[in-house]
């Protein structure tokens, strides 16, 4: 799939999801490049903000079979995984497989179940696998998790681990819908003999697979790339941090650039793709000294301050230099 293609179905896909859900679409925008970079997303925000219907929207649009899981303080890690299971009429053990094994994978509110739990997620994220009694079973391809999470300070709520954060390659927040989004909440609700907006599948398994390969044949020079490390390592500086960026993270980075590119309809990449994504992509990953988490320092200002004293390199288009 060309560039230009991807670009358009991108475009298709967000105009879909936007049909059936009153959010940004910026937000909407970063979501996708973090699917389409073979990532996961994480999407934080108070109760009552859209957050599993976008996830579902979502999957529905892409054409991929989705899953959910409602994450409780008491949910076990089988319960996620699948389990072996004795059967008495073969008098053996079969494997029955968890929520887990779907294309997409909604994990609702998953800092409600303990860290435990939100641990039996993280070989699925990074390997595509899970392990049980010694046995390893592959994960539908593509596999994404969407993960939902209250805000910390909600009672009845984890913080989710720092190697499991690091695992998600975007982490953003729908908020609340401006003054337009909620009139179009209020009319819905009022208009009950309107059927609600529904999603119709935009593209397939097939196809979603064709969008994941796109951002491989763009161009990323080195200026640009020497751009991404300055900015990772910035992290690492500052003062309010005690633990920056890790390697992970400056891939994550360089991978989720090209694929916004791709979504701009570009073959290259530009500062303003890394600079656009480089809070969601990064904020989450940081992890505060004691001192700036009891002043309220907020991962995403740290970012700016981070972007702000980056020098930005000059670029001219590969199409100019020829």
């Amino acid at each position: 799939m060309s560039v230009t293609d991807a670009a358009s179905t991108g475009e298709t896909i967000v105009d879909e999801v936007l049909s059936a859900v009153v959010a940004d679409r910026t937000v909407l925008e970063e979501i996708l490049a973090g699917i389409l970079a073979r990532g996961h997303v994480l999407m934080e925000d108070v109760p009552g903000t859209g957050k599993t219907l976008t996830a579902r929207s979502l999957a529905t649009a892409l054409g991929l079979e989705f899953a959910r899981i409602q994450f409780t303080p008491d949910l076990m890690p089988s319960d996620v995984t699948g389990s072996y299971v004795f059967e008495e009429e073969s008098g053996e053990f079969h494997f029955t497989p968890g929520p887990v094994f779907a294309n997409v994978v909604l994990a609702d509110e998953i800092n409600r179940a303990p860290p435990k739990t939100q641990s039996a997620l993280l070989e699925a994220m990074e390997e595509g696998q899970v392990t049980v009694d010694g046995e390893t079973h592959d994960l539908p391809d593509p596999f994404i998790v969407i993960a939902t999470q209250n805000p910390v300070e909600q009672e009845g709520t984890f913080e989710l681990p720092e190697a499991q954060r690091d695992r998600f390659m975007i982490k953003t927040s729908l908020g609340y819908p401006d003054a337009d989004g909620t009139r179009e909440l209020i009319d819905r609700r009022a208009d009950r003999d309107r059927p609600d907006p529904t999603v119709d599948p935009v593209v397939d398994r097939e196809t979603v697979l064709e969008l994941q390969r796109a951002p491989e044949t763009v161009t990323v020079e080195g200026p640009i790339r020497d751009y991404i490390g300055a900015v990772c390592r910035a992290t690492r500086r500052d003062g309010r941090v005690d633990v920056g960026v890790s390697p992970r993270g400056v891939q994550r980075l360089f991978e989720v650039s090209r694929t916004r590119a791709v979504l701009e309809g570009r073959d290259y990449v530009v500062p303003d793709d890394v600079t656009a994504i480089a809070e969601p992509a990064l904020a989450h990953r940081l992890v505060l000294t004691p001192e700036a988490s009891i002043d309220g320092v907020d991962r995403r200002r740290v970012v700016e301050s981070v972007l702000s004293n980056v020098e930005v390199p000059a670029m001219e288009p590969p199409s100019a230099e020829q």
